[in-house]
């Protein structure tokens, strides 16, 4: 069993899930590629798209998706005049995390923004502090070292602070291959099911997982959008995301990794028929991307519109989903989250 998580942490969780105890999280995080979609949507290069354009891009999301959605992530960097403008009943997560990494470095190494802390990140009105990391557990070992010790930082300041830690890792091919091919589709399971193994120590301190399906659906025999190449059948989809839940002693939700979201519910379908204990999702593009193109043709009111139309659509899609989740308490062998408060103030007593 798990450690179990604090008073402060089960509250700022509860304001972060629906009545369920499900994360029903939208995402509007994104920087630099949000930067490079709309420049390519207007036609002009990405040093041009203003600040004023990714304020009120995040603003349009936030207002109009998170009335339907239990919190919302964002970045400190232009995200803030959307967080005041979410849903009351709408928790916050902000990101610690530099945008993208170092590729002139081997290893992509992550980094802080410079002038944060998860301090000055609950000062802002945070629930919680989202990190990014790109991980392998095929990377050269002291390359991990580094990233473990990384991630043992901002735990602690977490714990510090009693404040939720929610760790997002995606994986990568350490040798350089190409990520979206059959090769790597074959080394994704253990990729995420090593980075779910480690990260789920309480050495850590991270108290939700952000986690990608451990499968390229591309490759699996019976989904919609199979090549035709074939890396996993149906039934070893289902085993292997079984086996990767299995390694997770934190509660876990996905990320919708950029795929459309037809693709995303599909995936999520597939989660549901498994059986697999997840607890919700951190979605952002399978619910906006397709509104960048009219945010650049048409402004803000275009985007808006489009968002209370296709954008809702969207994030109903993956809400019908999360029917299958199950509570992140649950993991604490919880019934309610009423229960972990009870028995944090036990042992305090």
């Amino acid at each position: 069993m798990s450690d179990m998580p604090t008073a402060g942490k089960v509250k700022h969780l509860q304001a972060l899930s629906n009545e369920r105890g499900v994360i029903a999280a939208a995402a509007i995080d994104q920087r630099g590629s949000l930067q490079k979609a709309i420049a390519s949507g207007k036609g002009i290069p990405s040093d041009q798209v203003s600040d004023q354009m990714m304020r009120e891009f995040k603003v349009a999301v936030s207002k109009v998706l998170t009335p339907h959605a239990s919190a919302i992530l964002l970045d400190p960097q232009w995200g803030l005049e959307a967080a005041k403008e979410r849903s009351k009943n709408c928790g916050l997560l902000l990101a610690y995390e530099e945008s993208g990494y170092d590729n002139t470095q081997p290893g992509r190494r992550p980094d802080l923004l410079p002038h944060l802390s998860a301090k000055r990140i609950v000062e802002m009105g945070a629930n919680a502090v989202k990190v990014l990391i790109y991980y392998s557990p095929f990377e050269d070992s002291s390359i991990n070292d580094e990233k473990y010790a990384f991630i043992e930082r901002v735990g602690a300041e977490c714990r510090g602070l009693d404040v939720p830690f929610f760790l997002e890792f995606v994986g990568y091919d350490a040798a350089g291959g190409d990520e979206k091919g059959l090769e790597y589709a074959k080394m994704k399971p253990k990729v995420v099911g090593e980075s779910v193994r480690e990260f789920t120590k309480d050495r850590y301190g991270v108290d939700v997982l952000k986690i990608e399906i451990p499968v390229n659906m591309a490759y699996a025999e019976g989904a919609s959008y199979y090549t035709g190449q074939k890396a996993y059948s149906r039934d070893e989809v289902f085993h292997i995301c079984h086996d990767v839940a299995d390694l997770a002693t934190k509660p876990f939700i996905y990320l919708s990794a950029g795929v459309t979201n037809p693709r995303f519910t599909e995936q999520l379908h597939w989660m549901a028929e498994a059986g697999v204990n997840f607890s919700g999702v951190l979605c952002g593009r399978a619910t906006w991307l397709d509104g960048v193109p009219v945010y650049a043709k048409g402004g803000y009111s275009a985007l808006e519109s489009w968002l209370q139309q296709d954008g809702l659509k969207n994030i109903e899609a993956v809400n019908q989903c999360l029917l299958a989740a199950k509570p992140w308490f649950s993991f604490y062998g919880a019934k309610s989250a009423e229960e972990l408060l009870k028995a944090d103030r036990a042992v305090a007593n």
